[in-house]
């Protein structure tokens, strides 16, 4: 029998079959296929789709203050007037009117003077991210990244086969004296790190900033070490109170890639971020994402283009912000009022806030409880690369109204308390098999909201 008739799974000189019952080229993939893991965000679609439940789960910014109607006559007129170009090939680099216009937006983060040639065109930063791991990351490298750290980043660094290690953070953002002994420790010990990942505005999921004083500590600390820092800020405009503090990037232009995002800023939908790269670098990014997809959208950043030069997008950006700011309000006063014996952080901007429980608590086994009770979170575990977090959750403001907010709060203080009683009763980890029958205070009725998502 030939190659081009073999059945799947059978090698060539093989006589037997291999893989699995479920899928026949399980032994064929590459080794690097074994690190990819569902999102524990992703894996709570199917259920909080269900309009009876809050979720406070995901990161879907709210899009209702958008002005829908005159955003569908600009880009039929983009259609009209330049479909020629919108609807074709581009360059692998980005659309050179948008670079320049990604330019000014940065200027709000301290960085003046940017170069557009300097400056990736991404399908989403999520894409910028794994090309700067992709250039940088060989396996069983070390990556640096906070305790807790985004999601998305820590499912980029396990599909690289990158090591991470956590440094911690408090209400100012990454302790320097934390990374500095982090470092220490591992060069002792002959490992390679290769960056330091960070969100220093209103962090995904901790919801702090990195202080101001912290800032050039960071620098300092990394750029002594010959460590590049990767920076990563889609939320930097979306400060309740300011614009956001000067960016990492604007201490050290030649040792910070810089990441940004049209997602939580305007819209999501079409998927358009970007690097800010010292040139090296940003030569190795643009190869790397012309393997990956030859050119990003160019109807996306045309559209995105026509945006910035037409609308009053920084008047939007400010009542974003305001709209935010009064959903986090909604979730902070719920918190005080119905979860008194857990603690939080509290934001100053963006989409999240980091809830402590009670000793003995475990926010990923209570998880299926609180979906029972019609109230979704996203446990601490699923921002650790190493398992911890247990005690945590992360509740996001961004989507829910503050009615919604408010009844989610309460649903959720339903389940802790039940499991309060629980732990306090039988000891940390005894569940009984009925628990989930104490969540039967039935829910106050809401409106109905759609899924959660942490795209980038």
């Amino acid at each position: 029998m030939s190659d081009l008739h073999r059945q799947p799974g059978v090698r060539s000189g093989q006589t037997g079959d291999t893989g699995n019952r479920l899928d026949p080229w399980f032994d064929q993939y590459a080794e690097r296929a074994q690190n990819l893991r569902a999102s524990e965000i992703r894996a709570l679609f199917s259920v909080v789709s269900r309009p009876e439940v809050v979720s406070l789960a995901g990161g879907m910014p709210n899009l209702k203050d958008l002005p829908l109607d005159r955003l569908a006559d600009s880009a039929a007129q983009l259609i009209r007037q330049h479909g020629d170009v919108a609807m074709q090939y581009g360059n692998g680099q980005g659309w050179e009117p948008l670079r320049e216009r990604i330019t000014e937006v940065m200027s709000y983060d301290g960085i003046v003077g940017a170069d557009p040639d300097d400056i990736v065109v991404t399908t989403g930063s999520q894409q910028a991210l794994d090309l700067v791991t992709e250039v940088f990351v060989d396996p069983n490298d070390v990556v640096l990244a906070e305790s807790p750290s985004y999601v998305g980043a820590l499912g980029v660094f396990r599909a690289r086969q990158a090591d991470v290690v956590h440094v911690d953070l408090d209400q100012d953002g990454l302790i320097p004296e934390a990374l500095e002994a982090t470092i220490k420790k591992l060069k002792g010990q002959g490992r390679r790190i290769k960056f330091l990942y960070t969100v220093p505005n209103f962090h995904n999921p901790a919801g702090v900033t990195l202080s101001e004083s912290r800032r050039p500590q960071i620098v300092d600390i990394c750029m002594r070490e010959g460590i590049l820092i990767v920076e990563d800020n889609p939320y930097g405009l979306l400060g309740f109170h300011s614009d956001p503090l000067p960016a990492l990037k604007s201490y050290s232009p030649d040792g910070v890639v810089y990441l940004g995002s049209f997602s939580k800023m305007f819209a999501p939908g079409f998927r358009i971020g970007w690097a800010f790269a010292p040139h090296a670098i940003r030569e190795k990014l643009k190869l790397a994402s012309e393997s990956a997809i030859l050119c990003p959208s160019m109807m996306g950043q045309m559209a995105i283009g026509q945006y910035l030069s037409d609308f009053d997008w920084y008047g939007q950006v400010k009542q974003f912000r305001s709209m935010y700011q009064e959903r986090c309000n909604a979730m902070l006063t719920a918190l005080a009022e119905f979860m008194p014996d857990c603690t939080w952080t509290t934001p100053e901007g963006g989409f999240y806030t980091w809830v402590t429980l009670p000793e003995g608590l475990d926010a990923k086994s209570m998880l299926p409880r609180a979906v029972r009770g019609l109230v979704a979170y996203v446990s601490g575990t699923a921002f650790y690369y190493d398992g911890r977090g247990a005690n945590h959750m992360r509740l996001s403001f961004c989507y829910p109204t503050p009615a919604q907010i408010r009844e989610g709060v309460r649903r959720l203080s339903v389940v802790v308390n039940a499991e309060k009683e629980l732990v306090d009763m039988f000891g940390a980890g005894f569940i009984p098999e009925d628990v989930a029958g104490l969540q039967v205070i039935p829910p106050h009725p809401v409106e109905d909201i759609g899924p959660a998502s942490d795209a980038r």
